[in-house]
């Protein structure tokens, strides 16, 4: 029974991580033709405010809804879920209209903080998209708190066409039109309100039918332990904040990168022109970022409801093997992505945005993927065992070493100062995060010498062979045009992914159990076996 409710979770988690593998995929796609058309200095305009979309989408996709299917799960009955999700929508709608007054009447201040008064509309513009939060949430937390994954993928990936299609439609006019960077941008960032619209019809017949129904007479079936707004409120600070926090963390640390990074060019002597470039230049990292994380942050927040299910039967075999076989999984897939993205940067770095500019800085940059999904991970075991002091204490640390050194490191060391910055505060998060776990969650959360080993092995015979492949293929066609280059980064990845996979098999980098969890693995052994 334990073994077909983690492989029903891990289902859940695929459906999910397929979902939002299309979704990251789109966002990285629009920015190629964004910052072709628009130029670095476009780009710049519009990565300086998109890390406050970024903490609106992750409240609204990631993490006030994994905290409401937290709430959800805890239910024992039907009308407990509706009443739950009911005080849930009040919070948030509070806590939404907080942030959109606080957008709209502080942009100037905000703008002028990033040192680009231009940004202003831009900010105005993007805080609209909060107001429609609470619908977000709640809708996709109801349906992960009942284990239904398929309404919010598809959601997230409505949303996500919508947005990028307006904007390349907008770069499209911006470049015809020769409109200002900052009339582009704005109009770019309606794109994310128009988005969050059309996601929030999708949940409307979810509250017209259940949410906002009257409730059967047999509605006074108590709410406990959550009996009243003052203790669910609580919750939502400390349980849903932490999520919050560690769900956007590379948003956060990107968010500080927009106050800092362009004005501590400037400060070390660059011009403000050539400062905004470079900033551009260096936001090329963050869609790759995205891409390697989003299989691990998908398990680890997925399964958290289920791990809150183990902890209330106080199974814990169970639960440590659910711990062992997650940390595996992210961490695995993490290394590969981080090693397959090192090996192969200066290639993607021209496929996606014409030249190699900037590609020592996104190097550096790109081994936060790692870093953040055992964070990820890290953070969905201690929310299951509701401990939140060592993961709040460890994200404050974190960021405060990123405010502190931040701007330091840019005035010394340029862009790429800023991604050093970046990797050592999650470094520093992580590490505190394990010193800081109570002592009967740290044997959960070790990882033997042995799967070290394998990982290594494994994700070390990738590089060889991708690398190898790589020299071979451009030694063969050089001075390939862009699409040609895509055709071998292609073939490329491919081969380094069957390295991977066929190295893991042959060193049993997974035990049986976690093939069995993950969909169509069963199938994959069947026919390792023949």
């Amino acid at each position: 029974m334990q073994n077909k409710k983690m492989k029903n979770a891990m289902q859940g988690a695929f459906i999910l991580t397929f979902a939002s593998l299309v979704a990251k995929v789109l966002s990285a796609v629009y920015r190629i033709p964004l910052q072709n058309l628009v130029g670095n200095t476009g780009f710049y305009v519009y990565q300086q405010i998109y890390p406050i979309y970024g903490i609106g989408i992750t409240f609204a996709l990631s993490g006030f809804p994994v905290f409401v299917s937290k709430l959800i799960a805890e239910q024992e009955t039907e009308i407990q879920k509706v009443k739950i999700a009911r005080r849930a929508f009040v919070i948030l709608s509070g806590i939404s209209l907080v942030i959109v007054i606080s957008l709209l009447s502080f942009a100037p201040e905000i703008a002028g903080g990033m040192g680009d008064a231009g940004l202003t509309p831009l900010i105005r513009c993007v805080s609209l998209m909060f107001i429609f939060m609470p619908f977000l949430a709640v809708g996709r937390g109801y349906y992960q708190g009942i284990f239904q994954m398929i309404p919010t993928a598809r959601s997230q990936v409505m949303e996500q066409v919508v947005r990028v299609a307006i904007i390349i439609g907008v770069a499209y006019t911006a470049a015809s039109q020769n409109w200002n960077v900052y009339r582009m941008g704005t109009w770019a960032m309606s794109g994310a309100v128009v988005a969050a619209i059309v996601s929030t019809l999708y949940f409307l017949r979810l509250f017209r039918k259940k949410i906002f129904a009257p409730l059967p007479s047999q509605a006074g079936v108590s709410l406990e332990p959550v009996t009243s707004y003052s203790k669910l409120g609580k919750r939502f600070l400390i349980e849903g904040g932490t999520i919050c926090l560690f769900a956007a963390i590379i948003i956060l640390l990107q968010l500080i990168d927009s106050f800092t990074v362009k004005n501590g060019l400037v400060a070390s002597g660059v011009s403000n022109g050539n400062a905004k470039a470079l900033k551009g230049i260096y936001d090329r990292a963050q869609p790759l970022v995205q891409l390697g994380l989003v299989v691990a942050t998908s398990f680890s927040t997925t399964l958290l409801p289920t791990l809150t299910k183990a902890v209330q039967k106080h199974n814990r075999y169970e639960f440590k093997r659910t711990v062992q076989s997650m940390l595996h999984i992210s961490l695995a897939i993490s290394v590969a992505a981080t090693v397959g993205m090192i090996t192969l940067l200066p290639q993607i770095n021209r496929l996606l945005f014409g030249n190699t500019e900037g590609t020592s800085a996104i190097m550096i940059y790109v081994i936060a993927v790692i870093l953040a999904a055992l964070i990820a991970t890290y953070n969905s075991v201690l929310q299951s065992v509701n401990v939140f002091r060592p993961a709040i204490l460890a994200f404050f640390t974190g960021l405060g070493v990123k405010l502190v050194f931040n701007r330091l490191a840019v005035t010394k060391y340029g862009i790429n100062g800023a991604s050093l910055v970046t990797v050592l505060s999650l470094a520093v998060i992580l590490i505190c995060m394990q010193i800081g776990s109570p002592d009967s969650l740290k044997d959960n959360l070790k990882l033997d010498w042995r799967f070290f080993a394998k990982l290594v092995l494994a994700s070390g015979s990738m590089a060889l062979v991708v690398n190898w492949s790589k020299l071979v293929l451009l030694g063969l066609f050089p001075d390939v045009g862009r699409i040609e280059l895509g055709i071998i980064v292609v073939a490329v990845v491919l081969l380094g992914g069957l390295t991977f996979i066929g190295v893991a098999i042959g060193v049993r980098l997974f035990t049986i159990r976690e093939w069995l969890t993950i969909p169509y693995g069963k199938k994959l052994l069947k026919k390792i076996v023949r």
